[in-house]
């Protein structure tokens, strides 16, 4: 088991830890500002360097008004074998006035045999942001094929704060089992065999945005859907899914699309979380 608990909030012009807390395979490196903004950015590390069968990783994160931060991983998230029982991360999040999150996460390579839950919660205030990206890419098989884990099963839950109470904004749920269903033909995968997901939350979420992201795909190796949510309490959600074969371009793709959201949102540059 793991736990991590993070609270950012703004100290002198800066976004810096206000509190937090580690238990088990979870730890966070010293942060790093990536420029002159004030975000603070924290990479997650796993020491054990996977996920096992029965595994459970609690994360929380708040980021307070008017704080930054981006959180990302040191290297993939790799499931294996899960005989007896699933692995499975929870996490929480909550943004409050004018905060802003990237979670920007490496890619999720789940294993032959491996079964893999994955629960996000985030309440975010009307003028919070955040941008969430993801890549999910099957792993090595003896016999070189593709989808020979277990299940795969990835919830997002967006609620927006308000007056009276949580309104929900957005509910994505995304479930993937390959031994109960052809998963690789029309209508789920489509012939293709990684997956691309990117949510953005942001009172300036709008068509326009929508159709800029969906003509910067197009120039990518991929196929391409993007998806409105209706408004709630001045607020609302895009979701962007994208299928290809090489976890190399949807990284090229949705960084890309990050980066058109950090430099029309914040004035900030493309990230180099300069990892390798």
């Amino acid at each position: 088991m793991g736990e991590l608990e993070l609270q950012v909030a703004v100290r002198q012009g800066r976004s810096v830890a206000v509190q937090q807390y580690h238990r088990g395979a979870l730890r966070i490196l010293r942060p790093h500002y990536l420029d002159e903004s004030g975000q603070v950015c924290y990479v997650m590390v796993n020491p054990g360097g996977a996920y096992l069968g029965a595994d459970l990783f609690v994360i929380d994160v708040e980021v307070e008004a008017g704080a930054s931060l981006l959180l990302t991983t040191q290297s993939a998230t790799k499931v294996y074998r899960t005989p007896g029982s699933f692995a499975e991360q929870r996490m929480t999040l909550r943004l409050g006035d004018n905060a802003q999150l990237e979670l920007a996460p490496d890619q999720l390579i789940a294993y032959r045999e491996a079964s893999y839950r994955q629960r996000t919660h985030v309440t975010v205030c009307p003028t919070s942001s955040l941008i969430m990206a993801e890549v999910v890419t099957p792993g090595w098989s003896p016999d070189g094929s593709s989808f020979k884990y277990e299940e795969l099963r990835l919830r997002n839950e967006i609620h927006v704060a308000g007056t009276h109470g949580t309104q929900l904004l957005a509910l994505d749920n995304l479930l993937i089992r390959p031994p109960l269903a052809d998963v690789t033909g029309m209508g789920f995968m489509e012939g293709f065999s990684h997956l691309g997901s990117l949510i953005a939350v942001d009172p300036r979420v709008d068509q326009a945005l929508a159709d800029d992201l969906h003509a910067l795909a197009a120039g990518h190796d991929a196929h391409t859907g993007v998806s409105l949510t209706a408004r709630q309490a001045g607020t609302a959600a895009l979701v962007l899914r994208s299928l290809s074969n090489s976890t190399g371009e949807l990284n090229r793709l949705l960084r890309a699309c990050t980066g058109l959201l950090r430099e029309r949102w914040y004035g900030q540059a493309p990230m180099n979380l300069r990892k390798y």
